[in-house]
């Protein structure tokens, strides 16, 4: 096993371990009297001395909590946020260890196991990764929070997990192809997304966004329905060019594959559907004004009965040349 790198991805698991999501709410309230200016993404994350992949990572923990934007450009960031990450106590270095990923190796490294040990752990679903990438070898490397590892290690009920021979039980999951990764990654990437909105459509958005196009079709009949659907979809971070190796990978692995996870997402996308309708439904096209119908002129009516007259003819003009001068000549 090399590192960070895990080559294969097995989409045979059964169950998915549960996921905990932070309590803190991701979206800030809604600030009284005098509204201070907002921040873009960008620049919140300048001013809070984070990387932006820290500070994605740092709102999708709920560790900096984020506005819509009123003219609808995204998310923002308020002032007083700000102000409320910087008074905290150890900042900068709490929030940066808060929101620090570590691949196989340096997670490895701080369980004090083996990189062998530690995959099995995260193929069993007992570790969760957090974010992924592909290298420039298409191999997917899983990232996990290093605060989750080391509290991992520290708990006493673990310990049977970090050193001997793995439980028979479990060492056959493992034996018949059984990887938790991905299942693992869209849980607990769907519960970020939905944190980050209370409307009901962009929330069923959320969950027709793991799903495929057929099984989406499927639950949702109405077209219309599926347009606002996908103007709601959460955008999904690019890997590759689109149609790539690189990008087809990463679908896969935004993609449910397992029946009982395709059956609970489709479970939960109905009763979001139901929620949205009865608060808002569709918007649909206005229907054409009616306009009043002119009767078309019909073809020309010809004789009731009998042939069709035919059109006279004019008989040629005879030359009268030659029967004048005869007549001229026998008077």
């Amino acid at each position: 096993m090399s590192g960070n790198t895990i080559t294969t991805i097995d989409q045979s698991a059964t169950s998915a371990a549960g996921i905990s999501v932070s309590a803190i709410p991701a979206t800030a309230p809604a600030e009284a009297g005098t509204r201070r200016p907002s921040l873009a993404l960008s620049r919140a994350a300048r001013e809070l001395d984070l990387k932006r992949g820290e500070f994605d990572l740092a709102v999708q923990l709920g560790c900096v909590r984020t506005l819509p934007d009123e003219g609808g450009g995204g998310r923002r960031v308020s002032r007083t946020e700000i102000d409320r990450v910087r008074s905290e106590d150890g900042y900068p270095e709490a929030l940066r260890d808060r929101v620090k990923t570590v691949g196989t190796k340096e997670g490895a490294a701080l369980m004090e196991v083996t990189t062998a040990r530690f995959t099995r752990l995260a193929r069993l679903g007992l570790v969760v990764p957090v974010k992924f990438y592909l290298n420039r070898y298409r191999a997917v490397v899983w990232l996990y929070l290093a605060e989750e590892l080391r509290q991992f290690a520290a708990d006493k009920d673990n310990a049977r997990l970090l050193s001997g021979r793995t439980p028979e039980g479990l060492r056959d999951q493992l034996d018949e192809g059984l990887d938790l990764r991905p299942r693992n990654w869209r849980g607990r990437h769907m519960g970020f997304l939905l944190r980050q909105t209370e409307d009901p459509w962009e929330r069923a958005a959320v969950v027709a966004s793991l799903l495929g196009t057929v099984q989406v079709a499927e639950i949702v009949r109405d077209p219309y329905e599926r347009a606002l659907l996908n103007r709601c979809r959460p955008e999904r971070a690019s890997h590759g060019a689109p149609d790539s190796p690189a990008a087809h990978t990463a679908s896969r692995i935004m993609t449910a594959e397992d029946a009982d996870e395709i059956s609970w997402l489709r479970a939960d996308l109905g009763q979001l559907l139901a929620e949205a309708r009865d608060l808002r439904p569709a918007p649909r096209p206005a229907p054409r004004a009616s306009q009043p119908t002119v009767p078309r002129p019909g073809p020309a009516v010809g004789p009731a009965v009998g042939r069709p007259d035919r059109p006279a003819t004019e008989e040629p003009e005879r030359p009268r040349r030659l029967l004048g001068w005869l007549r001229r000549k026998n008077p």
